[in-house]
């Protein structure tokens, strides 16, 4: 499974471009289910042919950027595609996806040798900073393909930690890509289970929603991360999530504008995990939400819950997560399908 997380983590698709990995996923279900892919570019892998309908939805799209501007001198100027904290831009190796293929370059910035005092204290946006691929002009830029509206992400490596960890890129969501792949494979059950690698939910929860409309599921689970706090600065009111504390069961998130999660989910969730002797996490966050949240308001409603995978550091190129809690997320949900 570690083989199969990191070349997910490895893989490149922001929100709109998602075709490597759904690739990947189309390649480790081909074997035990029924595949198609939807005119939003989900791709939906179907199990059994059972009267209730049990939908996992995990989204394949990473945050990222996009090239919105080529200047005289061949840097490029970018927007964001998902949520970011702008800092953790700076400095970044990015790869440009052009047609004429893939080009490394960097997120720069002025050295502090150059700076001003007040400059070192200023927090750099997102809108400020610039990518440098190495071209002197902005034909030489265009000269190597770069055109607007080329996608950008992370050029950053998968690696093993001590501890049982890992670390690398996109780990939201290609963890909960990893889970989805491995219960598919194991689950068995008398429902039909319909496995959804959901489309542009850094965007807008835009796949899962056109997905759960096709599907009609009878219930869902969104099989995600959730942001762990132990580490040095976060109060334990605002994250009691750690890792090696086994998957996440969310209550409620997004300060419940997100999925407030039904009760009969939740208190099964809650059962399986005792009855299989798994450790497991309970969340109310106030940040924000998943695709559940769209699948819950499709068509007369559908009973909704999310299963993460508790992640350091999510929307950094640096997330971190450990072995066991994956392995134990999928024991969770496939625990939990066998007992509907």
């Amino acid at each position: 499974m570690i083989k199969l997380i990191k070349r997910l983590s490895e893989a490149h698709g922001v929100p709109g471009n998602e075709d490597e990995i759904r690739s990947i996923i189309e390649s480790e279900l081909k074997g035990c289910c029924e595949i198609e892919i939807d005119v939003m570019g989900n791709l939906i892998a179907k199990r059994g042919n059972g009267k209730k309908k049990v939908m996992l939805a995990a989204h394949m799209d990473e945050i990222g950027l996009m090239v919105r501007h080529i200047d005289e001198n061949g840097f490029i100027k970018f927007i964001t595609l998902g949520g970011f904290f702008d800092q953790t831009l700076l400095n970044q190796p990015v790869v440009v996806h052009t047609k004429n293929g893939r080009i490394p370059g960097v997120i720069g910035s002025k050295p502090p040798h150059l700076m001003e005092e007040k400059e070192r204290d200023k927090v750099v946006k997102a809108k400020d900073m610039f990518i440098d691929v190495g071209a002197g002009d902005s034909k030489a830029a265009k000269k190597l393909g770069v055109t607007i509206g080329d996608y950008i992400t992370f050029d950053m490596p998968f690696k093993e930690l001590k501890s049982g960890l890992v670390s690398g890129k996109s780990f939201d969501n290609r963890l909960g890509c990893a889970v989805m792949i491995e219960v598919m494979k194991t689950v068995k059950t008398n429902h039909t289970v319909v496995a959804v690698g959901t489309v542009q939910e850094e965007v807008g929860l835009k796949g899962a929603r056109t997905a759960a409309f096709k599907i009609e599921p009878d219930v869902a689970l969104a099989l995600d991360v959730a942001p762990a706090g132990d580490f040095p600065g976060t109060k334990p009111e605002e994250s009691r999530i750690k890792l090696g504390g086994g998957p996440v069961i969310t209550v409620a998130d997004g300060k419940g504008r997100g999925i407030i999660t039904h009760p009969s989910v939740r208190d099964s969730l809650i059962a399986a995990a005792k009855k299989g002797k798994i450790q497991y996490q309970v969340e109310v966050g106030d940040g924000g939400t998943t695709d559940a949240t769209a699948i819950q308001l499709t068509r007369g409603g559908v009973l909704s819950g999310v299963v993460s995978v508790p992640t350091r550091y999510i929307h950094t190129p640096v997330e971190v997560a450990g072995k066991k809690d994956v392995s134990d997320t999928v024991k969770l949900v496939v625990a939990y399908i066998e007992s509907l």
